[in-house]
This record gives structure tokens, sequence and C-alpha cells, in this order.
């Protein structure tokens, strides 16, 4: 066990080379998934501004959609409190998994280092959940874009068919093959879904009452700084702000693409301070103006003039959103499918025939799973509780185990250290098994009271109608 971490850690100092070793940089360059090529297909062109971008478009388009209903779930304060330190836990999980992946840089996903540590089970378990999470936060796109579609025509069409034409824009561009490219898209949607959350917030903030609530006499806001919404509700609210900045496990396949990705935290910092920020400032407003009388998606919160507008200039962000999604998702098939073949980096058939059917499976899956459950907030929530607990609480927690093992024998503070990171897995598999319990039951409810009608309804899910 000691060779080992010794071994290790040899190779993690060749990995960081302090002093600016040509050995050491060749050697991390041999072990990257995709190599800076002049005679193929070069994907390592993405700089660590540009994938800060990418980052935050990941997490930035549903994340702020479905917070304001969570902090009514919880109250002000408790929802406050909820988003900052789950964005603190998220950025520190994700740092361990970028330190491990600079120690492993073969590693192109969660998958691969699951493999490292757990073996082929694992590896295969792990990456199992990612392309179910891929699939299911694609879908939770596609239900945003034709909510969108279904406000801006009045509920013109069946939603089935409105969420049929999101699938087919969403795998048409994200079929484009390199991050470089599509993280030119994430600009002008990261924009356009700030500048509409900005519409709304200003536009609940111009009313005397919310707009869902009665228009005449008294009524209650159901404003609270505190509030009790009992276990189920409370895990799903909690499973809602712990994912919308939890899709930290999609970072690793910008990591492969960039120009040097040393340089991981510099877009990984950038990302997580603008994303809780907002986070934090947006759905305090929403949640003070709006009360329980909330829209989900939040767009629609402030009445049918502002979602209209709002909708319009947060389209192409929505759509944005739900083709990195399943770009990155379908990356990590591609690449599984390919790695070490001489088709990853070529223009050959069996190259574009492999990208494209993954990307039309994904895509298609996604599709069925949005029209299932057609409720933003229970898709998102599920997301959190099915595969992002895994992904992204217990697995960077073993990551860190299996670095740190010598820490278990080390000092007091060492020990404690230890200790905090096995309740990291521990904290994982309570989410699991907890918030799924919870978001079942919400969606059992929601069948059961009428909330949603039937999987594939036409029902205008924009309350536009």
């Amino acid at each position: 066990m000691q060779e080992k971490q010794e071994a290790e850690a040899h190779v993690g100092s060749d990995i960081e080379p302090s002093s600016g070793s040509p050995t050491s940089t060749t050697f991390g360059e041999q072990e990257e998934v995709f190599k800076q090529t002049d005679s193929g297909v070069d994907f390592r062109k993405v700089g660590w501004f540009n994938a800060g971008i990418i980052f935050t478009k990941i997490l930035f388009a549903t994340g702020v959609l479905s917070l304001p209903e969570s902090l009514a779930a919880l109250g002000a304060v408790g929802g406050s409190l909820s988003i900052v330190a789950w964005g603190c836990f998220n950025t520190y999980a994700f740092t361990i998994l970028g330190d491990f992946r600079a120690r492993h840089p073969s590693c192109h996903s969660v998958a691969d280092m699951a493999g490292v540590v757990g073996g082929v089970v694992a590896k295969e378990v792990t990456g199992l959940l990612f392309i179910i999470a891929y699939i299911l936060v694609t879908g939770s796109g596609i239900i945003g874009v034709s909510t969108a579609l279904n406000a801006l025509s009045h509920h013109a069409a069946c939603t089935v068919w409105w969420s049929l034409i999101a699938t087919v824009v969403t795998i048409a561009t994200a079929s484009i093959r390199k991050l470089q490219h599509v993280g030119w898209l994430t600009y002008a949607g990261f924009l356009s879904i700030y500048i509409a959350v900005l519409i709304v917030v200003i536009g609940v903030t111009t009313v005397d009452r919310p707009a869902a609530a009665p228009q005449t006499g008294d009524f209650d806001l159901g404003y609270y700084a505190i509030n009790n919404p009992g276990f189920a509700a409370g895990m799903v609210a909690s499973s809602t702000i712990f994912v919308s900045s939890a899709g930290t496990s999609a970072f690793l396949p910008v990591i492969s693409e960039m120009r040097n990705p040393k340089d991981y935290k510099k877009p990984l910092y950038l990302c997580m301070l603008l994303v809780n920020a907002s986070y934090l400032a947006f759905s305090l407003v929403v949640y003070r103006w709006c009360g329980q009388y909330l829209a989900s998606p939040s767009l629609g919160s402030a009445g049918q003039t502002v979602k209209m507008v709002s909708y319009g200039v947060g389209l192409l962000g929505l759509i944005v959103s739900a083709t990195v999604y399943l770009h990155v998702g379908a990356k990590y098939v591609f690449v599984r499918l390919l790695a070490g073949s001489p088709h990853l980096q070529s223009n050959s058939l069996v190259h574009w025939g492999t990208w494209l059917s993954t990307t039309f499976v994904m895509g298609a899956l996604a599709f069925v799973l949005a029209s299932a459950i057609p409720i933003f907030t229970f898709l998102i929530a599920l997301v959190g509780s099915v595969c992002f607990a895994p992904l992204a609480m217990a697995l960077p927690g073993w990551l860190w185990l299996y670095d740190h093992g010598d820490y278990k024998r080390g000092t007091l503070l060492q020990k404690i250290i230890y200790v905090l990171h096995v309740g990291m897995v521990l904290l994982g598999l309570f989410f699991l098994v907890g918030a799924t319990y919870g978001v079942v039951m919400q969606i059992k409810a929601a069948y059961a009271t009428g909330q949603i009608g039937s999987a594939f309804s036409c029902a205008d899910n924009s309350n536009s109608s």
C-alpha cells in the first residue's frame, strides 16, 4: 500500500512540474486521451476562459430556473444557506476530481476515475450513472425549450410536438463535433439566459402582487424566512439546490479538450463564483416577490407579457443548455467506444457514424424521459438524487480517500480530515436513498392530484393557454 502511494506521489509530481521539466510535460501529454496533432482531428483547442464559459453554461440555465421553488420549500434563510453551502461543497468536490485527474491524465471522465479506484465494476456503474444523468438533464433542457415555445405561441400545438422540435434542434446542434465550436455557442447562450432571468427579476418587482396570486382581495404571499416542508419535500428542495451546481462531472470531458488541462482551476473558480452569486441574488428576489406563487421553470413567474419576453430572450440559452448536456454525454460514450482506436481522431466513416449515432440515440432517450416526467423541478431533483449524489458527493470522497490513505494513521488533524471525507461518501449514499424516495413520493402525488396528467401529454406546460 505504501509503495503504491509513493509511486503515485512520484507520478503526481511528474504531472505537476513546478520546474517546467520537459520530461514531465511530455509524460502528461502522452497520458492525455486527446493528443495535440497536426495530422488528425485536434480536439485540444479550448482555452481556459472559454472553458469557464462552458462550465458556467453547463450549470447556470437549469439551476437558476428551479431554485426559487426550493427557497419556497425551505424558506429564504434556509434556502440561502443551502445555496451557499452546496456551492462551496461542489466547488471543493470538483477540486478533488481535478487534482485526481492531474495525477491520472488518462482519465477522460468520472467513470475512468472510478475504474482507477474500484476496478471495472465501479467504472461501468459510474459510466452508466453519468450517461443517465446527462440524458435526464438533456430532457430537462428539452422541457425548458418546449415550455418556451408554448409560452411564445400561447400553446398553439401539442406539447409533445414542441418537445420533438426541441429534440431535433438539440441533436443537430449537439452533433457539432468539437467543444471548441460548441463553446462559441455558449457565449450567446449564457447571455441569453442571464438577460432572460434579469427580465423576470425586474418584472416581479414592478407589480403589486404575483401574477398567479388572486388579483383582488387579500391573499397570503407565503413568504417565510424558515419553512418546514416535511421530509419528502425538504429532500426534493435540497436535492434541487445541490444539483444546481453539482454538474461538475461534466467539466472533466471539457478539461480533456483544453489546450492546457492543468489550468482547470481558473475556469472552475470563475464559474462557481459567478454561478452561485447569481443563484443567490436571483432566487431570493423572485421568491421575495412571488412567494408561493411561482412558476416552474421560474421564467413564467412574472405574468404572461414578461413571460413571453423572457422566454423569447432566453430561448437560445435553453437550446444551448440542452445542446451542451447532450454533447458532453455523447462525447463520453464516443470516447469509450473509440478509445485506443485510430478512428478516435480521424475523419473516417466509423468516426462520424459513431459520433452521430451516439448523439441521436441519447437525444431520443432524453425526449422519451422528458415526456414521461414533464415537470421541470421533479426531473432536476431526480437527477440530483439518483445520479449526482453518487457522482458529485460519494465518488469525490472515495477518490480523496484513495490518494490520502496515510491520513488515517497520521496526526489528529489528519485523522479528522480523513473522517470528514468518509462523511462525503456516506452523505452521497444518504442522498441517493433519501432524496430519491422524496422525489418518487412527490411524482406519485403529482400524478394522483392531476398535476401530471399523463406521460406524453399535450397539456400546456407554460400555463399560457
